[in-house]
C-alpha cells in the first residue's frame, strides 16, 4: 500500500526494485501513486484473482496501451 501521506497530485516517483512479476531486469522501474475509483480496484483484484495474472501486470498493459493510442507522445506534446 501506499505512503497515506503522500499527496494525490505528486510527480515524485519513487524507484522500485525489480521482481519476477515485472519488466526485464535491464528496465528501471519506478513506483507511482495513482488515484482509482473503487470499484475499478474491486474488479481489477477479482480479475487478477480469476486469472492469476497480478494487478501490476494488468496496469503496466493499460499504461502500454494508452501510450500507443495517442502516439508516444513527448512530454509538451512535441514528437
Amino acid at each position: 500500500m501506499q505512503d497515506a501521506s503522500a499527496s494525490p497530485m505528486s510527480s515524485e516517483v519513487t524507484p522500485a526494485s525489480n521482481d519476477s512479476n515485472g519488466p526485464d531486469a535491464s528496465e528501471s522501474v519506478v513506483s507511482t501513486h495513482v488515484l482509482v475509483p473503487i470499484e475499478q480496484v474491486h474488479k481489477l483484484r477479482e480479475l487478477a484473482r480469476r486469472t492469476r495474472i497480478h494487478q501490476s501486470e494488468y496496469l503496466r498493459e493499460a499504461v502500454e496501451d494508452l501510450l500507443s493510442k495517442y502516439g508516444r507522445q513527448a512530454p509538451g506534446g512535441d514528437q
